[in-house]
């Protein structure tokens, strides 16, 4: 019996088989993979494996101790031994984590003896890595996604982006591309990379213009317009700029209106900008968007029609009017009695007030009422009368008369320039006639000049005396008047040249403009 079991034995591997020892091959593993730490042990013929054992080298009491696997805080089967007791002790870990990786050994005794290694596998644990490059991309940017493990060996691997599987590794930028990205060993999802996010530049998209409130704004009330859009890098509050009718407003986000008036109506955009252009251009801008204003009818006026109004002529009175909406109802009035009371008589509706045949009573003060669904509003009175002259023109008596007036101006100008003129002549002839005891020759030469004015027949306007009784003044008021013929005459009579030329010397400075004018008016009538 001794002898079959001896034959057996010795027909075991590793039995009989030569020396003590271990050898082990170092590992790589990814964090959250399994590995098999790769092991062979032998000994000397005769023994039978009687235990075997895993440590790890542990620092202890600053001292490297082999400290059994069992030992170490781990979860259940993290370590598993899948060896044998014939020669293979390989040794699995599980999920495995930063803190596995270290120094492994392997120990084992038998019937004749038992081995402590000095020797160890090393476990290097590594993590997959994502790299995005770049990470920060403009649209239509070139992108290459690179996963790294850090071992190795190489592992099939999948990409996914917030969670989902993407088939391309490599592309061109779009905003749609944004997100997180990592991989994954295929089949084993959940070993994979920490999240790495692509982010992707592009300009403002989606740019729009809000009105608050949207409708029915009210003149005096609050709006608030804001700009909106999607853009990336975001827009910055300096970014927004507010147009209206294509002239600048503000820039900002947001623009309030605190105090609404009918000015502020019409066509609103906003303007958006990144430093990102798109198309060429960096200034995005929205729709636009009308702002309506509401109010009641302000700004009441009649204009009457024609100006000049005559007795049996045709009047039109029309209302005039600025409204929001537009005013639906016209109501005229007339004042029957003085400015300052309530006395309106209503004299018609709509917008225009026609007269067909204007009468004398027709004339007065007018105002027209307009109202809307927001409120009413009302003109000033206008005065509406007919033309004093409208019977036949009472302008020519009156021009007549002014121009009487300027001519007798004009006669008693020259009246005075010709007294004035005769005293100096008088005062100069006496002078000489004292010194030469001479007298001016009455048949000497002279010049005569005749200025006639005539006046055209006119009706002059009633002449006002006033020293005539009140009783009288009308009675003696002609109608009409017969032209009237003005003659002015005025002679000039030259010095005698040859007697100044027998004057003393003395007296040849006192003889100069020795000119006689006379004048003389006569006024006749018919």
């Amino acid at each position: 019996m001794g002898r079959w079991i001896i034959i057996i034995l010795g027909l075991i591997p590793g039995v009989w088989s030569g020396t003590w020892g271990v050898t082990y091959e170092n590992q790589c593993a990814l964090r959250g993979t399994s590995v098999d730490l790769k092991c062979k042990y032998g000994y000397t013929l005769g023994n039978l494996i009687t235990w075997v054992g895993w440590f790890k080298a542990q620092q202890v009491s600053n001292k490297l101790t082999q400290v059994p696997l069992s030992q170490l805080p781990s979860p259940p089967n993290h370590f598993k031994y899948i060896g044998d007791y014939r020669g293979n002790c390989n040794l699995r870990i599980n999920n495995v984590q930063p803190l596995d990786q270290g120094a492994y050994y392997f120990n084992f005794a038998a019937t004749l003896g038992s081995w402590t290694s000095d020797t160890y596998a090393f476990l290097s644990v590594r993590e997959l890595t994502t790299v995005v490059e770049p990470s920060v991309a403009r649209e239509g940017d070139a992108v290459r996604l690179t996963c790294k493990s850090g071992c190795p060996e190489t592992r099939k691997i999948n990409w996914f982006k917030d969670g989902r599987l993407v088939q391309r590794s490599q592309f061109q930028a779009s905003r749609e591309d944004a997100g997180s990205y990592f991989c994954a060993i295929q089949g084993e999802e959940t070993v994979r990379s920490a999240s790495v996010a692509l982010s992707v530049h592009y300009a403002p998209t989606d740019v729009t213009l809000s009105v608050s409130p949207s409708r029915d704004v009210v003149r005096g009330s609050m709006v608030t317009l804001t700009c909106s859009g999607r853009a990336n890098p975001p827009v910055a509050r300096s970014g927004y700029r507010l147009y209206k009718d294509a002239t600048y407003v503000s820039s900002g986000q947001s623009h309030v209106i605190s105090d609404v008036q009918p000015r502020h109506r019409g066509r609103y955009h906003c303007q958006a900008w990144n430093n990102i252009s798109r198309s060429g251009s960096n200034l995005i801008n929205s729709l636009a968007v009308y702002l309506d204003v509401w109010y009641q009818p302000m700004n009441v006026s009649v204009s009457v029609s024609p100006e000049h109004i005559v007795e049996g002529s045709g009047v039109n009175l029309t209302c005039i009017s600025d409204a929001n909406p537009a005013a639906d109802n016209y109501t005229w009035y007339k004042r029957t009695e003085p400015t300052g009371s309530h006395s309106l008589v209503h004299v018609g509706s709509g917008q225009v007030l026609s007269l067909p045949s204007m009468e004398a009573s027709h004339n007065g003060l007018y105002v027209c009422y307009v109202r809307n669904n927001l409120g009413e509003g009302n003109s000033t009175e206008v005065v509406l009368a007919m033309a004093a002259g409208q019977h036949g023109s009472q302008s020519l008596p009156i021009l007549a008369g002014v121009g009487l007036l300027l001519i007798a101006a004009l006669v008693a100008v020259l009246l005075l320039f010709w007294r004035k003129q005769r005293s100096e002549v008088d005062k100069k002839t006496h002078l000489v006639s004292r010194l030469h005891g001479g007298t001016s020759n009455p048949e000497e030469p002279t010049e005569t000049v005749y200025s006639n004015i005539h006046v055209p027949p006119s009706s002059p306007p009633p002449v006002f005396d006033p020293y005539s009784s009140p009783a009288s003044r009308g009675k003696n008021t002609p109608k009409s008047s017969e032209a009237e013929i003005i003659y002015t005459t005025v002679t000039v009579k030259p010095r005698d040249r040859s007697a100044a030329q027998h004057k003393n010397s003395r007296s040849k400075g006192r003889e100069d403009g020795g000119s006689v004018i006379y004048a003389s008016v006569v006024k006749s009538s018919r």
